[in-house]
Parts: C-alpha cells; structure tokens; sequence
C-alpha cells in the first residue's frame, strides 16, 4: 500500500519564555497509508496542533524526519508543500477570500498549484461546472455564485472551504477542527459532508476532533495524543469493535 506520511522521531522543543525548553511534540513516529482516514483525540495541549503544523511545514521540527509521498520535506517550508496538501482549518473564515465571490473562491481553488500567466479569468465559462458543484453540498451555496463569501454564514462558508480543499483531490486533507465552531445541526451536516467527500472520493484525511461520536463514527484508525506523544494507534478491526465509553477511558 502506498505510503502518504512518514514521521521519524518527530520532535519539536520550544522556548516557553521563561528559558524553558519545552518539548511539544516528543519522539513521533507515524505512518500514513493512501486512502487512510484517521481521526484524532487528544486534550488541550496534547499535541494535535502541533502534528498537523509540522506535517504543513508551518512549524519545522527540532530534530527527526518527515516525508511525503517518499521525498524528505523535514527543511522545506509550506508553500514547497503545497502541492501536496489541503487544510480547513476551525476558523470558517480562513479558508477563503471573503471579498471575493464564490465562483471567484473556487476558480482559486480550481487552477490552485498550477502555473498562471496573465489572462482573463473566463469565470462565465465555468458558472455551469461550479453550480452543479455546489449543489452537491446540499445548503443553497449554489444560489450564492456571485456573493461575497464574507457575506454567506458561518456553515456555508465552510462548506465551501471543504470542497475548494478537495476539489483538486489533494494527496492529503487535514481537517483541523473543522466543525469546532459550528452549532450542532450544521456540524453534523459539515461531517455528513466531509464523510462523502473523504469516503466517496477515496482521500487521503486526518481529522483533529473534540466530539467522541465522530471520532467513533468517522475514519478506518485512531490516534490518540498526550503529552506531545502519540500513546494509541487504534487500526480499523479494533475501532469497529469499541464504544463511545471506551473512547472516555483514554482520557481518564
């Protein structure tokens, strides 16, 4: 099976600004296979955050390896990975450019990692493609082709983030809390949708998450995070095999 991620000795140590040396991610050694959808759980500063920024290339580790698709990216910054990845982040605005329209939103996304030369965008000829697009999403975005994303709710918006960050099938989707910020009838939408997406598409996916039941309900594994560490690798047979109550007692 192809192998996506490879985490060798992860370590990141920060100044905690009391001349304190402070490890937040210690000894990480991960494995992800193509078509892997793995959920993550951990407490407040387990270590979450942390493991997704170094995978991203927005934080560098202090020691150990990292390669994706079998090239060692450990030195190379965000922007030189890229091209292998996709993020929705918790905050429903980071995802997208709020003074532009939908259409203009996704035909971002649409040519996202090519090379561009000056042209006119032709956004008419693909009004067609991106509404019935959007009207897979099932939330009325396909009306709202020429809004303002900074205009659309919360939902909608990030709804959109989530199929700008699939839509050129990314060899990997980080789903950073992604439904955090939502109320409980649009979250569960969003996961309804991100499960279609994920599932249906064959992605590539780790989601971090708060909510139990869809740690339980969504992914083929789970990785548990304490302490910087990974402290519970769950496979596919185990997962399918265990209840929300034993999902407490990693945390007790």
């Amino acid at each position: 099976m192809k192998k996506i991620v490879e985490l060798k000795n992860a370590s990141v140590q920060v100044n905690n600004g009391f001349d304190e040396i402070k490890t937040i991610l210690d000894e990480v050694n991960l494995e992800i296979y193509e078509h892997d959808f793995l959920t993550i759980l951990g407490g407040n500063g387990a270590g979450k955050s942390t493991l997704f920024n170094v995978i991203a290339g927005t934080l560098m580790l202090t020691s150990g390896s990292i390669s994706i698709l079998g090239e060692d990216v450990t030195n190379l910054p965000a922007e030189k990975r890229a091209k292998y990845l996709s993020r929705v982040f918790q905050d429903p605005k980071m995802g997208t450019a709020p003074r532009m329209t939908v259409a203009e939103n996704l035909l971002i996304a649409k040519y996202r990692g090519e090379k561009r030369r000056f042209s006119p965008r032709k956004i008419l000829a693909h009004k067609e493609e991106f509404s019935q697009l959007l009207t897979k999403i099932g939330n009325g975005l396909e009306r709202h082709l020429d809004t303002p994303t900074g205009l659309l709710s919360g939902g909608q918006r990030q709804a959109l983030s989530l199929l700008m960050a699939t839509l050129k099938r990314p060899e990997l989707l980080l789903l950073d809390e992604h439904t955090a910020a939502l109320d409980p009838k649009t979250s569960l939408s969003l996961m309804r949708l991100t499960d279609e997406f994920v599932t249906g598409d064959s992605l590539t996916a780790l989601m971090i998450t708060h909510h139990m039941e869809d740690a339980l309900k969504h992914g083929n594994r789970l990785i548990v995070m304490k302490d910087g560490k990974i402290v519970k690798d769950v496979n596919h047979d185990e997962k399918s095999k265990m209840e929300i109550a034993d999902y407490y007692q990693f945390f007790e």
